[in-house]
């Protein structure tokens, strides 16, 4: 099971620049540790936020689990607390602070002894000639690919 993939969010490297990759912990309920087992989660749309001295998962999209019930079950689209160390902390306070990056959530998987993590990346906005490049490069990439693989 080790670093079993959850979700990912492919839509962040065509957006952002990434640049600076962290894994982190998530504070998580019962039911949404049965729900991630079930492989069902969105960090699609999701970013992570500044909130006093902590790092906070927004709209990161957890359904319920079926079998917790009503009383048991969370919230979908919870604020979730991010686990990280108090310097890896004040590393990305300063760097969204002061040079106006994003915490973009790269992807969500289990990692060696079974617990859910988050790998998050310090970002940089794209502007739209960028993402025409982006897609430029990418369009020769597999125009290239497929013509070695005719030539033989």
């Amino acid at each position: 099971m080790s670093n079993k993939l959850i979700a990912e969010n492919r839509r962040a490297r065509f957006d952002y620049f990434l640049e600076d990759f962290i894994e982190a912990g998530l504070a998580l309920t019962g039911s949404e540790v049965k729900s991630l087992r079930n492989g069902r989660a969105n960090i699609a749309e999701s970013y992570a936020a500044v909130e006093g001295d902590e790092i906070v998962l927004i709209n990161a999209d957890i359904p319920p689990y079926p079998q917790a019930g009503k009383f048991f079950n969370h919230e979908p689209r919870r604020p979730r607390k991010l686990l990280l160390h108090r310097k890896q902390i004040d590393k990305l306070i300063g760097a969204v602070q002061r040079e106006g990056r994003t915490i973009i959530p790269v992807k969500l998987f289990w990692n060696e002894k079974g617990l859910a993590k988050l790998e998050i990346a310090l970002a940089k906005g794209k502007k739209i000639h960028d993402k025409r490049e982006t897609a430029a490069e990418r369009d020769w990439q597999r125009d290239k690919a497929r013509l070695l693989r005719d030539k033989g």
